[in-house]
C-alpha cells in the first residue's frame, strides 16, 4: 500500500474516542501511528491501539494534552512527520499550528491564520458580514468594562447571550434572561472562558428564541478547491451541548440545502480554509432564515453523520489534503444517501451533571449500518480529568423517520454497568413523536423534560433484578466445594436463608425500596411477592454473554428476555421497559423514619470535581438560591447555590481541592 508523501508516520495529539478514530483510517492508508498519554491514560485503547506510544504528564490536561512543546518533542524523538490534532485540546490552538510549522512537522489542519480569524468570534462575525453572510445582531466590540457590556446588552435587549469570543463545546456561554442576572452571567462565562481558553473576552448575541442549530461540513484544499458535505442538525442540547445529531437536517428542502452549503462554502473561501471545517449557523424556525454562529476549524465529533450519508471517510480526506493532494471529489460528485443519526453517550446522572468512576462491564450493540465510536472498554475509568463522553452511537436507515426506531432498538443492546449514564434518557428521546418528526429546536429538551423522564420500574423489572441475582449466584456455586445442588438459595451474599427455603431481599431503585420475599416450590418455580402485593410463580434460566449475563423468566402467561449486570453490591436490568440499577440493601441501609434527624444546612457537591472558587466567608448571611461556590468537572464550570436560608457557620474545602460527589463543602446555622 503507498503512503501518502510526507505521511509515512503521525502523531496524534489527543485521547479517547477520536484518537482511536484516526488510527483507524491511517493504518487503512498504510501511515504509522504515534499515541501520546496522560499517567491515567497508560492503559488506554488508544495507547494499545498506536504503533507508539510516548507519555507526556500527570492527568491534568494542562499538564499533558495541552503542553504543545512536549508534544513537538516527542514528534521529533519519534521522527514524526505530521500531527493530527482531533478536536478539544489543541485543535483550535493557532500557536501551536505555528509551532509545528516552525518545527517542520504539518498540522493536519487549516492554517493558523485560519485559526486564528475564525477562533475569534468577534472577527469571525466581522469577516463573515464583510462576506455577505448575514450574522446575529449583537455586540462584538473590544471594549469589554463591565459598564459598556451592561450598556450593550440593554441596547439589544433580554433574554440574549453571552459567548466567549475563543469558546467553543458550551464552554463560556450563558443565556441571561433579564439585566438583574447580567453581571452575573457575565462572571461566571468570563471565568469558564479564562480556564478553557486563556481569554476572558466575551460577545454579546441577540438570543433567537426556539432556535434551531444547523452546521455545513466544508472542506478545502491546498490548491483551492472547496466543497461541501451537506448539513446537520444539532438541535438537541443540553447544557448548551450537542447530545443528538442527525445528516441531514430535517424540514430543509433542497432550495434551503444550496443556500446553507453556498453560505459555508463562501465562510472557508474567506479564510483560505484547508481541512476540514464545520460552519455553524443559527436557523429562526419562525421564518427558516439563518446567521452565521461561529465556524470550528476542526474535525467535529459529529462528523460520522455525514460520513454515514455521504459515504466519504473526512479522516482521510483530512490525511490525502495535508499531504498536498486535492480534495478527492468535486461537489457535483457529492451526493446525500439515506439518513444518519449520532448519540453521545455520556458518563452523567439524570441532572446532565457529570459522573466518575469505573465502567465494570460494556456491552456495544452490533448490526449493520450501527457504528459505534469509542476508546473504553470494560474496566476503564472515567476520570474527572476529561471530557464525560463514553463513545458516540450511529446509526443509518434508508427513511428518515424509521433511523430513530433504528436507534432506539441499538441503545436496548448499548448496556454500561458500574457508572451512571445517558442511554436510558437517550431511549425515551429518540421515541420522542415530535424529534422523529422533525421538529426541534435548541430549547427541545427543557421544554419536553417531563415526558422525557425514565419511568419507575416494574414490578416485572423487580423480579427480573430478583431472579437474576438468585440464578447468577446458584449458577456461580454450582462447580464450587459444598454447594448443595438442592438448595435453590445457595448464596455468594449475605442475605438472610432458613431451612424452609425462603429468601428476603431488599433493593433501592430510583429512590424507592423494594422488598422482596421468594419461596422455593420444586425443582423449577419460584413465588416472588413484592412489597406484600401479588405473588408471581416463575422459573428462569441465565447463561453468559460476553461481559453480562442473558436472562430467560418464564412465567405462567409468558416469557421475558433481559440481559442483567452484577457488581458486588449493584444489578443492572436492561430490557424493553429500560435500563434501570439496582442497590442491594441490608438491614442497615433500610429507612427508619424514628430514626430520622435534621441534618442541619449542608450545601453539597453534586459531583466529583474540583472547586475553582467559594464565594463565602465564616459568619456571612445568605438566602436561599445564593451563588455559595464554584466547581469544576469534566471541563465545565458549575455553581453551588445555597439549598436554605441561613448564616455560614463553617467551609470544609479551599479552592484547588478535589471534592467527592454528595461531600459538603459548607454548613450553615438555620
Amino acid at each position: 500500500m503507498a503512503v501518502l508523501s510526507g505521511l509515512k508516520k503521525i502523531l496524534i495529539a489527543n485521547r479517547g474516542e477520536i484518537a482511536c478514530r484516526i488510527i483507524r483510517s491511517a493504518k487503512k492508508l498504510g501511515i504509522k501511528t504515534v499515541a501520546v498519554y496522560s499517567e491515567v491514560d497508560l492503559n488506554s485503547m488508544h495507547v494499545q491501539m498506536a504503533d507508539e506510544a510516548f507519555y507526556i504528564g500527570p492527568a491534568s490536561a494542562q499538564e499533558s494534552y495541552l503542553r504543545g512543546n512536549e508534544i513537538i518533542e516527542v514528534a521529533r524523538k519519534s521522527n514524526t512527520s505530521a500531527i493530527h490534532p482531533g478536536y478539544g485540546f489543541l485543535s483550535e490552538n493557532a500557536e501551536f499550528a505555528e509551532l509545528c510549522a516552525k518545527s517542520g512537522i504539518i498540522f493536519i489542519g487549516p492554517p493558523p491564520s485560519a485559526i486564528r480569524d475564525m477562533g475569534i468570534k468577534s472577527l469571525a462575525k466581522e469577516l463573515m458580514g464583510n462576506a455577505g453572510i448575514p450574522i446575529v445582531p449583537g455586540y462584538h466590540g473590544s471594549d469589554q468594562s463591565n459598564d459598556r457590556l451592561r450598556y450593550e446588552a440593554d441596547k439589544i435587549g433580554y433574554p440574549l447571550m453571552i459567548k466567549a469570543v475563543r469558546g467553543g463545546g458550551g464552554k463560556g456561554m450563558r443565556i441571561v434572561k433579564s439585566g438583574n442576572d447580567f453581571l452575573n452571567g457575565l462572571d461566571s462565562a468570563r471565568r469558564e472562558s479564562l480556564r478553557a481558553f486563556g481569554d476572558e473576552d466575551v460577545l454579546l448575541e441577540r438570543y433567537i428564541e426556539r432556535p434551531r442549530h444547523v452546521e455545513v461540513q466544508v472542506f478545502g484544499d491546498k490548491h483551492g478547491n472547496y466543497v461541501h458535505l451537506f448539513e446537520r442538525d444539532c438541535s438537541i442540547q443540553r447544557r448548551h451541548q450537542k447530545i443528538i445529531e442527525q445528516a441531514p437536517a430535517p424540514l430543509i428542502d433542497d432550495c434551503k440545502r444550496n443556500e446553507l452549503g453556498g453560505a459555508g462554502v463562501s465562510a472557508a473561501r474567506a479564510v483560505n480554509y484547508v481541512g476540514a471545517g464545520t460552519v455553524e449557523f443559527i436557523l429562526d424556525t419562525k421564518d427558516s432564515t439563518f446567521y452565521f454562529m461561529e465556524m470550528n476549524t476542526r474535525l467535529q465529533v459529529e462528523h460520522p453523520v455525514t460520513e454515514m450519508v455521504t459515504g466519504v471517510d473526512l479522516v482521510e480526506w483530512q490525511l490525502r489534503v495535508a499531504a498536498g493532494e486535492p480534495i478527492p471529489l468535486k461537489q457535483e460528485e457529492l451526493k446525500l444517501s439515506g439518513y444518519a443519526v449520532e448519540a453521545r453517550i455520556y458518563a452523567e446522572n439524570q441532572d446532565f451533571m457529570p459522573t466518575a468512576g469505573k465502567i465494570e462491564a460494556i456491552s456495544l450493540p452490533q448490526g449493520e449500518n450501527v457504528r459505534v465510536e469509542t476508546g473504553v472498554t470494560s474496566g476503564d475509568e472515567v476520570t474527572v480529568h476529561y471530557d464525560p463522553m463514553i463513545a458516540k452511537l450511529v446509526v443509518w436507515h434508508p427513511d428518515g423517520k424509521e433511523v430513530f426506531s433504528k436507534m432506539e432498538n441499538a441503545l436496548k443492546n448499548f448496556n454500561i454497568v458500574g457508572i451512571e449514564n445517558n442511554v436510558d434518557f437517550l431511549r425515551t428521546l429518540c421515541s420522542n413523536e415530535k424529534l422523529i418528526d422533525g421538529n426541534v429546536h435548541t430549547g427541545f429538551i427543557e421544554e419536553n423534560r417531563e415526558h422525557l423522564n425514565s419511568s419507575p420500574p416494574t414490578n416485572e423489572v423487580v423480579i427480573q433484578a430478583a431472579m437474576g441475582l438468585i440464578l447468577y449466584e446458584k449458577s456461580s456455586l454450582k462447580l464450587q466445594p459444598g454447594f448443595d445442588k438442592n438448595d435453590p438459595f445457595c448464596t455468594l451474599g449475605p442475605f438472610r436463608i432458613n431451612h424452609n427455603y425462603k429468601r428476603s431481599i431488599k433493593f433501592n431503585c430510583a429512590n424507592k425500596e423494594y422488598t422482596t420475599e421468594i419461596s422455593f416450590d420444586n425443582d423449577e418455580w419460584y413465588h416472588v411477592t413484592i412489597n406484600n402485593q401479588e405473588t408471581v410463580q416463575v422459573r428462569g434460566e441465565i447463561s453468559n454473554n460476553d461481559s453480562l449475563m442473558n436472562l430467560k423468566l418464564f412465567t405462567t402467561k409468558k416469557v421475558k428476555q433481559s440481559k442483567i449486570g452484577i457488581t458486588s453490591d449493584e444489578i443492572y436490568v436492561f430490557c424493553d421497559d429500560g435500563d434501570y440499577k439496582f442497590s442491594l440493601l441490608k438491614d442497615e441501609d433500610l429507612e427508619d423514619d424514628s430514626l430520622s434527624v435534621e441534618k442541619g444546612g449542608e450545601t453539597v457537591s453534586p459531583m466529583p470535581g474540583i472547586i475553582e472558587k467559594i464565594n463565602v466567608k465564616v459568619g456571612d448571611s445568605v438566602k436561599k438560591g445564593d451563588n455559595v461556590a464554584v466547581i469544576i468537572a469534566m471541563k465545565m464550570e458549575y455553581i453551588i447555590k445555597a439549598e436554605k436560608d441561613g448564616k455560614v457557620a463553617s467551609i470544609h474545602f479551599n479552592a484547588g481541592d478535589n471534592v467527592a460527589k454528595n461531600v459538603p463543602i459548607l454548613t450553615l446555622e438555620i
